[in-house]
């Protein structure tokens, strides 16, 4: 899973610098740490996090289950494995329920929103999301007819390449974008739509750049600012994005129907003005709070549903014999029926390879930063109220104590002797406590059914010239774990 990426020209010399530069700091500071933990040696931004992503079950073994290792000047505590990352985030949840917002996250959200934010307003804005999402079909049957609405125009898209090779990026971010879509503004939009394409687009990238080396830099040594190419276009993507979203706002205020809210946006936009009527002009329902809570749904549940989505894909073409039995379920239960989500129960073999394809492809190896609410006691360690903590999700996901064959794809880790479909309290793809994915119901309706419907009409293979052996599963590391760039066959069964 390691891969070396080289920095932009435009960011060879200062990283080179100031990579010598931080680790004589850290040096002089000590090696080791000697208050809090115990601390595996100063490692460069590189070594930590690439390190994290592909090595965490090593230095977990080196150094015990939580550690701490330094993103330039940052001490940042490790945990990894199963039982450690549901005691944190579980166990003690209003510990570590807090997010460590980086440099280039407070930046853009300035605090506002869902995803990067904290306290009072994080807590409202969360409430009132999960109340209104599932309002508008989260989970529920809403949801069901607007991806089933969904997915024709996706297939029209597949076929229309009748058989030949293509990258299925594009078609997917789009499908799955215009979930959210329909649900934060109450429509979808036509995949040839320019304002619609720009945003999603921008969208893909930006969490592409969020994990990049230089972004990441910038978060350890904010003043490079100026200097990072990366730093620019991202801020040109989240302005242009934002200025997408308050137009699209507007045109929803103008019609607005309190009587008969169309999505999360006119619902916020009706609480807003009764709020304001009633004479509460301080409330958090504000402007910036709208904005960046639809940027952050719109980004996180496009990109996260969207990479695992090809990541299936990938696997299927990667191994026939696996796209083999799940065709012969789907053909032996469905038929050409359109599947529904109440097939699942039916379906428990395509279901445990769609889990494991999540568990395998672990997308957000490591959880979004969290950070102590207060002083703590841990395992033993003292650890200081404010500390940068990062679970490992990776190192659940491949915890060699909790699954059979870790590092394979084995859909049989999802499954009983009787081939019936079972849970597994390891499975923490969305993470868990305070901070699990809000969309997490959203997002197993949409894997099921976009799989089932793909793999009922198509059979994915390598292109002509390339063997299952030659697709690459190594990762493209960012902010996310995508597919590296590759192209697949879908040929129709018709």
């Amino acid at each position: 899973y390691i891969k070396y990426i080289d920095p932009s020209p435009s960011l060879q010399l200062p990283i080179c610098r100031f990579s010598i530069g931080s680790l004589l700091h850290c040096l002089l500071a000590s090696c080791f740490s000697s208050d809090l933990l115990i601390s595996s040696r100063w490692l460069s931004f590189y070594g930590v996090l690439y390190v994290c992503f592909a090595l965490s079950a090593q230095l977990s073994k080196k150094y015990g289950s939580i550690f701490t290792v330094h993103f330039g000047p940052k001490k940042v505590v490790v945990l990894a494995g199963y039982k450690t990352v549901k005691q944190a985030l579980v166990t003690q949840a209003e510990d570590f329920g807090d997010r460590d917002i980086t440099p280039v996250f407070y930046d853009f959200n300035q605090g506002h929103g869902i995803l990067f934010a904290n306290g009072d307003s994080w807590k409202e804005m969360r409430r009132f999301a999960l109340t209104n999402l599932r309002d508008f079909g989260m989970g529920k049957k809403g949801s069901e007819e607007r991806i089933l609405e969904e997915i024709p125009y996706l297939i029209e898209v597949f076929e229309k390449h009748e058989g030949k090779a293509f990258d299925t990026t594009q078609p997917v971010i789009y499908a799955v974008s215009n979930i959210i879509s329909a649900i934060v503004y109450g429509r979808r939009f036509e995949y040839t739509d320019p304002l619609f394409t720009g945003m999603a687009d921008r969208a893909n990238e930006s969490i592409h750049l969020t994990g990049s080396a230089s972004i990441q830099m910038y978060n350890m040594f904010p003043w490079l600012g100026p200097w990072i190419n990366d730093l620019t276009r991202l801020k040109k993507n989240i302005a242009d994005s934002k200025m997408v979203v308050t137009e699209l706002v507007r045109g929803l205020k103008e019609t607005l129907n309190p009587q008969m809210c169309r999505g999360f946006v006119d619902s916020f936009l009706v609480r807003k003005q009764t709020l304001e009527e009633s004479g509460n002009l301080d409330s958090f329902y504000h402007d910036d709070n709208l904005v960046f809570s639809v940027a952050n749904l719109f980004g996180a549940g496009t990109d996260t549903t969207g990479t695992t989505l090809r990541w299936g894909l990938l696997l299927m073409a990667k191994y026939p014999h696996i796209q083999d039995q799940v065709q012969e379920e789907i053909s032996r239960v469905i038929g050409s029926r359109q599947p529904l989500v109440e097939n699942r129960k039916n379906l428990p073999y395509t279901d445990a390879v769609i889990h494991e394809t999540q568990r395998l492809a672990n997308i957000v190896p490591m959880a979004v930063p969290h950070t102590t609410s207060r002083d703590v006691t841990f395992q033993g360690y003292f650890i200081k109220k404010g500390t940068s903590v990062i679970p490992l999700l990776m190192s659940v996901l491949q915890d060699d104590s909790e699954w059979e064959s870790p590092h394979t794809f084995n859909p049989s880790h999802f499954l009983d002797e009787q081939g019936r479909f079972v849970k597994r309290d390891a499975f923490m793809a969305f993470s868990a406590g305070r901070r699990v994915c809000l969309g997490e119901g959203l997002a197993r309706m949409e894997l099921f059914l976009f799989f089932t419907s793909l793999l009922q009409r198509f059979r994915f293979s390598p292109p002509p010239g390339v063997t299952e052996d030659d697709l690459d599963l190594t990762p493209s590391v960012g902010f996310t774990l995508n597919p590296s760039p590759h192209q697949l066959c879908a040929v129709s069964w018709d």
